[in-house]
């Protein structure tokens, strides 16, 4: 593998190209992938446990205040996370992306056993809800350093011509861990008598979190750091002496107009996931009065079918761009978010599957496309800096809180239709968002060299790059 400091794409050669190494690629993909698999792991598990949790640890409530009140513990987690980003962020761009994302491994494991560990309000009254905050908050700062790690470091470590199909393993991962959870909590419901799950059962999928953590963990001290970071360094060392760092909030007032745009991006991704994956089995069950099992079994078909999509879309943005398939993402919601929860308000399964189905589709317009659209905002130096700040910003205010804001509509309008309106809001705030941005699909990342996947392409690249510069000079050159 080799990297190269030059800045002009004119006058690069082929030294200064980096070429991947495949094998390499693969590793780091699975790895930060992982990361993401284990964290939706657990939102699968909490969201599909979520009416358990509320009687174990909200004894007493309504129904609906049981839920609001497990969602927003559900929520508490993200308050934390722009603080995880703006602690982890800084670190691994100053010291590597592969040491962080191996510490905020072991530190969501840690938070997901715990709640496994939490005693019910019954054995230990108000100490129960409060420890279950505490463990959520330890996940939550945890995780403000997960996802722009790992989407930093999937970008860094591909191709241009790939980088879009590369990224969208990452939301890959986020499906699966989301349908490993959910998955196994619907197997323990159908299984398991509802005493025995109030009992124990609820437990057992939080504690499966300590050996996935630790064989991700494995995995991520294994990766080399990302060509990206290498190179970056090296023009560090060269330059310390006269290039200062950035403070926080110099970074925060430079890169402004970009974290605006990653914020509105996040904020259109981030409603329509957590409505469907988090809110969703709560609102089928609990608002449209569904059985449990049915409630669940859809989403996770759903799920299931959503995993391929969004690698198509990944796929696809890497030919057509990311800008219109991310733009037909939020037009579709902006259209056809009251359609779809009309046939999922009908109570007919099939009509109720075609509206899931709609929704799961239009998502993964943002899935595929989010993890290259997202990094590629950024330079090098403050890539993860500024992508975990601005994405668990936006997390916070908009995506997370999500179940918990859709729940209490509901509820205090007595109007089913609340989250429709909601999505439609988050479409109306993608689109203007997208028009704002640049085309980044095929293109260097900024601050970096061209990445390709073999030297015969980069004297491909080299040459064309010469006809092009060659094309200009006779273009300016005087008659």
């Amino acid at each position: 593998m080799s990297t190269g400091t030059t800045s002009k794409q004119s006058d690069l050669t082929v030294d200064d190209i980096t070429v991947i190494d495949n094998k390499l690629l693969k590793r780091a993909v699975s790895a930060a992938a992982l990361g993401n698999t284990m964290e939706w792991f657990d939102f699968g598990v909490y969201s599909y446990l979520a009416v358990i949790i509320g009687q174990v640890f909200f004894p007493g409530a309504s129904n609906t205040a049981q839920l609001i009140a497990s969602f927003g513990t559900f929520a508490a987690a993200f308050l934390v996370r722009p603080i995880g980003g703006m602690v982890f962020g800084p670190l691994g761009d100053r010291f590597g992306r592969q040491k962080v994302l191996a510490f905020t491994m072991i530190m969501m494991s840690i938070g997901t056993f715990c709640i496994g560990l939490i005693p019910s309000y019954a054995s230990i009254g108000i100490a129960a809800p409060i420890l279950l905050l505490v463990a959520r908050l330890v996940q939550g700062f945890s995780t403000g350093g997960e996802y722009g790690g790992a989407a930093t470091f999937i970008a860094e470590y591909s191709t241009d011509k790939r980088r879009g199909f590369m990224g969208s393993f990452l939301e890959f991962g986020t499906l699966a861990g989301y349908l490993l959870g959910a998955s196994l909590v619907t197997g323990m419901i159908a299984l398991l008598p509802h005493q025995a799950m109030m009992d124990w059962g609820w437990r057992i999928p939080f504690f499966l979190a300590a050996p996935l953590g630790l064989f991700g963990l494995y995995i991520r001290l294994k990766l080399e750091e990302t060509p990206a970071f290498k190179e970056h360094m090296d023009k560090r060392e060269e330059l310390e002496h006269n290039k200062p760092q950035l403070t926080l909030l110099q970074m925060l007032r430079v890169q402004s107009k970009p974290l605006l745009k990653c914020i509105g991006l996040v904020l259109l991704f981030n409603v329509s996931n957590y409505m469907l994956t988090a809110y969703m089995p709560s609102y089928l069950t609990g608002v449209l009065g569904m059985s449990e099992l049915s409630g669940l079994m859809l989403v996770m078909v759903i799920m299931f079918i959503m995993m391929p999509l969004t690698l198509m879309w990944g796929h696809l943005t890497d030919r057509m761009g990311r800008k219109p398939v991310i733009g037909l993402g939020a037009l579709g919601l902006i259209l056809l978010a009251i359609p779809s929860y009309m046939l999922i308000g009908s109570g007919n399964m099939m009509l109720v599957f075609a509206g899931l189905a709609v929704l799961g589709l239009l998502h993964t317009c943002f899935s595929g496309t989010m993890p290259a659209t997202l990094p590629a905002l950024f330079v090098t130096d403050i890539r993860y800096s500024a992508l975990a700040i601005g994405f668990n910003l936006s997390v916070s205010l908009f995506g997370g809180t999500t179940p918990l804001i859709t729940a209490w509509l509901v509820d205090t309008t007595h109007n089913a239709m609340m989250p429709a309106y909601y999505m439609m809001g988050a479409g109306i705030i993608g689109l203007i968002t997208v028009l704002t941005l640049s085309e980044t699909a095929r293109k260097p990342l900024k601050g970096s060299s061209p990445a390709v996947a073999t030297k015969a392409e980069a004297h491909k690249l080299i040459d064309k790059l010469r006809k092009q510069r060659g094309r200009k000079v006779q273009q300016h050159k005087p008659a």
